[in-house]
């Protein structure tokens, strides 16, 4: 998407010449380029991966406990393109010159400076397991912020993982060691009280070398596997 300007001399519904003029930076075009991408769709934009996410976690906060935090989806953010998206384009004519850092210098200022570190600790981008592994949580997933994570790794960890000041779980997709999903829940104590015995029983079988203890919540986390012989 970009800016076009052209002359036309016309005679009544004739068109006598027709000229393609540059079209130089402005208030005025920032205007008519925000109201052009709101038109089509602000998906168009140079959205990156990392900014999807930090949009999504400021969404998910909202969602929980909406004071503060500001409005970002699409349609509230097109609506309000007055405010941080025209700035950001003063000095532009196309989508072409409009990066994805751009994007993200001029979303990010929406968040005041002290909600930054809010989000940080209410809504991290990672979950550290107990093996010092660091964990993506997608924000996007169906059924809420959700981990994929091999369940050696969660070994000895008697507490629920949870974010947003501990009021929301986060959802546990547990992995075999070949990183296949075995079990999804949300109340981690629990699957290891239960289904954990039917998961160990199918398993060990087909993963020997990797441990598979009875008491799982009082066994050491781990990444690794046995010593062959072991």
């Amino acid at each position: 998407m970009a800016l076009r300007a052209r002359r036309r001399k016309k005679l009544h519904a004739i068109t006598l010449s027709e000229q393609t003029l540059q079209v130089s930076p402005s208030a005025d075009t920032a205007r008519v380029l925000a109201d052009g991408f709101a038109a089509a769709g602000l998906d168009r934009l140079p959205w990156s991966k990392p900014l999807k996410q930090w949009r999504d976690r400021v969404m998910f906060l909202r969602a929980a406990s909406p004071e503060g935090w500001p409005d970002l989806s699409h349609t509230a953010l097109a609506d309000t393109r007055g405010v941080w998206l025209v700035p950001a384009l003063f000095d532009k004519t196309s989508l072409a010159n409009f990066s994805a850092g751009d994007l993200s210098d001029a979303l990010m200022n929406l968040l005041p400076w002290d909600m930054r570190a809010r989000l940080d600790r209410e809504a991290p981008t990672h979950f550290e397991a107990p093996t010092g592994t660091s964990l993506p949580i997608d924000y996007e997933a169906e059924q809420g912020p959700t981990i994929a994570v091999r369940l050696q790794e969660l070994f000895g960890l008697n507490v629920h993982p949870s974010i947003a000041k501990g009021k929301i779980p986060l959802v546990l997709e547990l992995l075999s060691p070949a990183h296949r999903p075995v079990q999804v829940t949300r109340d981690l104590p629990g699957f290891w009280r239960g289904s954990y015995a039917a998961v160990r029983s199918d398993l060990r079988g087909r993963y020997p070398r990797h441990p598979w203890p009875e008491d799982p919540a009082s066994a050491q986390p781990t990444r690794r596997v046995k010593p062959r012989g072991t």
